[in-house]
């Protein structure tokens, strides 16, 4: 068993009697029993753990949904096809990949799960203070847990910022009728940018944890998502600090990248010299299961990337990979796209034809796959419920990779050394066994960015913030003949799902054009 993925090890019991949140609508025990239960230092770790809960959710969660963060912006970028079994499977991941959904057949599964994270984060808050007024738990250690509650409530606000946009921001639970005003992106973003620097103002957030403890957040998880906001915001005023964010973590000293690039993705190079943080997952005794998606235990996304109907053949050195259900096809576009000598490439796209047979490959095959988080024979066997719910692959949020390529771009948006983000670049480059640029662009950051994190959820919010999505996101880039839409900035978040619009009594106004109240 794998001690550091011990975080949602004590999720069992939680996830089996906790309630389905919902922003909208929240039941609880009664105000009574609330008030005398959460007194003490073991209650507070109780709802600390639920707090982290819903990351665990986001491949499969609260709305029966297949919406794992690496893979629903990556179908809206270039660079993966949702491909499944026909045009019809999954139909909200079709959809998005045309920028079509609809309010109704649409992605609620983040939404969902990230509220649920935010009152629960929320609840934490709350409950520290009466835990200290029963006197039973010291000043230092409150603050620690109530730093790690309010990043991990940063974190949720991330996604729905990311993928939705314009949507209620609040740092105290609501009340009936639990109706929270609306606000627009740049509202949230400035909201939310302010609490993460007093989080780190506040010096409560430390900077690692014991092997045992890994997977709680740090403050080196608060540094990148800094700098992933104020990235994606493009908020000048705020690149200098992004900047010194990442070059403290590059000369701590505390991180290097992988040497070999494809040891990141097997189980043993989870948590290494080149992780900034992950969510756990694991098969030892997971209970996760069709009946119980929410139990704690291992991942579904890797039988989701797994290609389809496949069979390795014998001796192959890639005889361990298993079938999977193909949502992760990478297009031929993407394929062609990497220099002639760049590793990464064996390691992003996975030539299926190369290493085995499929007799049902699934409608937007190219023969390619996603590698990174292929189901392998082996990887779920000590699950106790359903094998497909049982993978024990961490999904990879932040690596050091990306550390150096922000401080590259923000170096450049700066006026600051140009060799220094030559040197950060070219390091990354280095690994992936390419020749050394002299002078970088953002245009040669963002290609890199491209395929060091290819299938990882990153490609759509570049294009998107560097201005390209229009002009990159349309039918005629796509070899394969599948994207019928291109985008616009209309359809840049995702539709907020319509029972919330119904439920909030025009509060909720709908995203871009995807219909009104």
């Amino acid at each position: 068993m794998k001690a550091n993925k011990i975080i949602f090890g004590m999720l069992v019991t939680l996830a089996m009697t906790s309630c389905k949140d919902d922003f909208l609508e929240v039941t609880s025990p009664t105000d009574t029993f609330i008030n005398e239960y959460y007194t003490t230092r073991t209650s507070l770790d109780e709802a600390l753990v639920a707090a982290y809960a819903p990351l665990h959710w986001y491949d499969y969660g609260s709305t029966w949904q297949y919406n794992a963060l690496n893979f629903c912006s990556e179908f809206m970028s270039d660079d993966m096809y949702p491909n499944g079994g026909s045009n019809t499977d999954q139909p909200m991941l079709q959809l998005m990949f045309n920028y079509s959904c609809t309010p109704v057949v649409c992605l609620t599964g983040i939404w969902s799960d990230s509220f649920s994270g935010v009152k629960r984060s929320n609840d934490v808050i709350k409950y520290a203070d009466w835990v200290e007024e029963a006197g039973n738990i010291s000043a230092e250690d409150k603050a620690d847990i109530v730093a790690q509650a309010r990043l991990l409530r940063v974190f949720y606000y991330l996604q729905l910022w990311k993928f939705y946009g314009n949507v209620p921001c609040y740092f105290e639970n609501l009340e009936a009728p639990y109706i929270s005003e609306q606000l627009t992106a740049d509202e949230v973003y400035a909201k939310v940018i302010a609490e993460l620097e007093d989080i780190i103002g506040s010096g409560k957030l430390k900077d690692d944890y014991s092997a045992e403890e890994k997977g709680h957040v740090t403050k080196p998880l608060a540094y990148m998502i800094y700098a992933e906001m104020v990235m994606i915001q493009n908020d000048n005023s705020r690149y200098s600090k992004a900047l010194g964010y990442m070059q403290e973590l590059i000369k701590s000293g505390r991180y290097q990248l992988t040497v070999n690039f494809q040891d990141i993705w097997d189980e043993s190079g989870e948590w290494n010299a080149e992780s900034i943080w992950e969510i756990n997952y694991f098969d030892d005794n997971s209970v996760r299961g069709w009946g119980n998606q929410l139990g704690a235990g291992g991942a579904v996304f890797p039988r989701l990337h797994g290609p389809r109907s496949f069979k390795a053949n014998a001796g192959d050195p890639y005889e361990d990979v298993d079938a999977g259900w193909g949502f992760s096809a990478i297009p031929l576009h993407s394929v062609a796209s990497f220099e002639e000598g760049d590793i990464r490439k064996e390691f992003s796209a996975f030539d299926m034809f190369a290493h085995g047979t499929s007799d049902d490959p699934g409608w937007m095959n190219t023969g390619y796959c996603l590698y990174k988080y292929l189901c392998r024979k082996g990887n779920n066997k000590d699950q106790k419920a359903d094998a497909d719910l049982g993978f024990n692959n961490n999904l990879r949020v932040y690596r050091y990779s990306e550390t150096l390529l922000n401080a590259a771009e923000l170096l450049l948006k700066t006026g600051g050394s140009a060799g220094e983000a030559d040197g950060y670049v070219n390091e990354v480059r280095a690994r992936a066994g390419l020749s050394a640029i002299n002078g970088v662009s953002q245009d040669d950051i963002l290609n890199e960015r491209r395929h060091e994190f290819m299938g990882e959820g990153k490609r759509y919010f570049d294009l998107v913030r560097t201005g390209k999505a229009a002009s990159v996101l349309t039918p005629a880039n796509d070899s394969g003949g599948f994207r019928t839409k291109g985008w616009s900035e209309d359809v840049r978040y995702l539709p907020i799902p319509q029972d919330n619009i119904d439920a909030s009594q025009g509060t909720l106004k709908q995203n871009g054009n995807y219909g009104s109240n």
